[in-house]
């Protein structure tokens, strides 16, 4: 099942080149009047909802998908995670590139551990990116999401998969220098999402998802979920360990070697096996 975030959150079902709005759904979900609990609800009700979505989709009225605004997939989630240097090849391209590096040396994950991004940074497919300085060096990172499904609280890498509502493509849009990650990768935009949810059970083995990112239709990365240092259940076994993982929470799990600057009027597209084709506009 493929879900969408649409038109000012409208929920979608991904049919082809239509979607099928079964906002309906959304009726039965649970309301506050103050503070809700951590995690995004429609995420934490996924598997309550699903029955009745499937069985909306039949009559639900269709929409060109061409035509949609598509919000990040994922309206509420506590935490955007993300794994640095997760890849071997893109280890040495950081230490190659002083654009990258700044004079210090880059660590592999096992010895950086994980950063956190501003959920205010969170952007969908279509989004227009602003460029936050003149001056400084932003580059794209083509990157595979987990969204976590159920909470998860020291969970180990053999039961990891067990706490995931589904995958999506991810951008970590990142502003180069000496400042800490999480101040540089936050700007708003910098969390790109989508262009829907794709759900487990469809992706047959997350650990074998091809991916490639092109800027104005010339290939600057591509990879495979195979080649990560950490995998996904050992990056969910690690970021657990330290806090817990909410519905809706969100795992960029690294980015490969190829990251490049981007300027203004650039196209950047981002394909993955399953996942559909995540695209935005440098403004």
């Amino acid at each position: 099942m493929k879900l969408c975030r649409f038109n000012s959150n409208r929920l979608g079902l991904v049919l082809g080149d239509e979607v099928a709005d079964v906002s309906e759904v959304l009726d039965g979900l649970p309301c506050w009047n103050w503070v809700p609990p951590a995690g995004d609800p429609v995420i934490a009700a996924l598997d309550t909802l699903r029955p009745r979505i499937e069985a909306l989709a039949a009559s639900a009225p269709r929409l060109p998908i061409a035509g949609l605004q598509l919000d990040a997939p994922v309206a509420a989630p506590s935490k955007v995670i993300g794994a640095p240097v997760n890849y071997h090849d893109h280890l040495e391209e950081a230490n190659t590139d002083s654009g990258i590096h700044h004079g210090s040396v880059v660590h592999p994950i096992d010895q950086m551990g994980c950063f956190l991004k501003a959920v205010s940074a969170l952007a969908g497919h279509g989004a227009v990116l602003e460029l936050p300085f003149t001056d400084r060096r932003v580059d794209h990172e083509a990157e595979i999401a987990v969204v976590i499904g159920r909470s998860a609280r020291r969970v180990s890498a053999a039961a990891a998969l067990e706490h995931v509502a589904g995958y999506a493509l991810a951008l970590d849009m990142t502003v180069r220098g000496t400042q800490e990650r999480s101040l540089r990768k936050s700007c708003d935009g910098f969390a790109v999402l989508g262009p829907w949810l794709t759900t487990a059970d469809e992706i047959a083995d997350p650990g074998a998802i091809g991916f490639e990112l092109t800027v104005n239709g010339e290939t600057r990365q591509a990879s495979d979920t195979r080649l990560l240092i950490r995998s996904i259940p050992e990056l969910i076994e690690m970021v657990s360990a330290y806090y817990t993982l909410h519905p809706g929470d969100v795992i960029m799990t690294g980015t490969p070697a190829g990251v490049s600057p981007v300027s203004s009027g650039d196209q950047v597209s981002l394909t993955g096996t399953g996942l559909g084709r995540l695209e935005v506009v440098i403004g």
